[in-house]
């Protein structure tokens, strides 16, 4: 059964109505599935150059990754757990010529051509952040004072269909990784907070930081979730975009241990590493520029220009 598409705020509708006509995104008529336009784009990229400009001046590891995810490591992430509905796997044909031929029919009369598809080692990647982990695990006992990684601005898929712009199934995440130890770990994280909030308000960007919890499933996610909100162990800069509430244009995740201990991650002193992470969504956050400062970049504040045009 198909996941029922999340409506849309009138203000929301209007917005994706004003980037469509604009040319900034353009439709693919998948809800929540958009390509960009040039000037849309553009912006992107200066704010993925821009994030790592911040990240490598402060000494980050830069680190780039496909966007799927060998299945093994989502499997061994306790993703499919927690985010079960989120998740998106890839499947291929495996089958022979008469097979590939009822497929083919199948498919040209979009009927269901599901049975001819079998299981692939890969999955889509839900979080830029995942295949960080087993790759810092692979080079042996951090060095003293752990490693802080950027991941850059990947695509990620999180299957929740939405008609509002700023929600989407498939986006770029800009993700910032910081392995080390606990009370190392923790002053990052709080230091970046501080550094993305300064970041997103110089952008002319009314954004707040507050707690959060991650959407996870069932009722077991309800404790989940209560847990991290009372732990503080996810933190969100709030924006307002189209919506009647404001949108998460970065959270920040404090892991505890689990993947250092899920991987195997230690310490020089042969401790279990913590671990950190902040990603910035790429696609809200131009969203959140557009909606404040207008749809042609040339006539926004030179303040903010400069910010994305230095």
């Amino acid at each position: 059964m198909p996941r029922e598409v999340r409506p849309a705020s009138p203000d929301q509708a209007d917005f994706l109505r004003e980037l469509l006509s604009a040319g900034l995104m353009i439709d693919t008529g998948v809800p929540g599935v958009y390509g960009h336009g040039e000037v849309f784009e553009r912006l992107r990229e200066r704010l993925d150059a821009r994030l790592s400009r911040e990240a490598a001046s402060r000494g980050a590891l830069k680190l780039r990754f496909p966007p799927v995810l060998p299945r093994h490591q989502l499997e061994s992430s306790g993703y499919l757990t927690s985010f079960p509905h989120l998740a998106g796997t890839i499947f291929s044909f495996e089958g022979d010529e008469s097979g590939a031929a009822e497929q083919a029919e199948r498919a040209s009369r979009h009927g269901d051509w599901s049975e001819y598809q079998a299981m692939t080692d890969v999955t889509l990647m839900p979080a830029a952040c995942y295949p960080v982990y087993p790759a810092i695990a692979q080079r042996g006992p951090l060095p003293p004072g752990g490693v802080f990684v950027d991941a850059g601005g990947s695509w990620v898929f999180r299957h929740e269909p939405s008609l509002d712009p700023a929600r989407r199934q498939i986006f770029h995440q800009h993700e910032l990784v910081r392995i080390g130890e606990p009370d190392a770990v923790l002053e990052w994280r709080a230091e970046w907070a501080s550094r993305g909030l300064e970041l997103l308000q110089g952008f002319g960007l009314a954004a707040a930081l507050d707690r959060a919890n991650d959407p996870f499933f069932g009722r077991r996610g309800r404790m989940l979730a209560a847990n991290q909100r009372e732990q503080e162990l996810k933190l969100e800069l709030l924006v307002p975009i189209a919506g009647p509430e404001p949108t998460a244009c970065a959270s920040f995740n404090h892991h505890l241990d689990h993947f250092g201990s899920t991987y195997g991650i230690t310490l020089a002193d042969g401790g279990t590493a913590h671990t950190a992470c902040l990603g910035f969504g790429h696609e809200r956050i131009v969203l959140a520029l557009l909606r404040t400062h207008g749809l042609e970049p040339a006539t926004w504040p030179e303040k903010v220009r400069t910010q994305l045009w230095d």
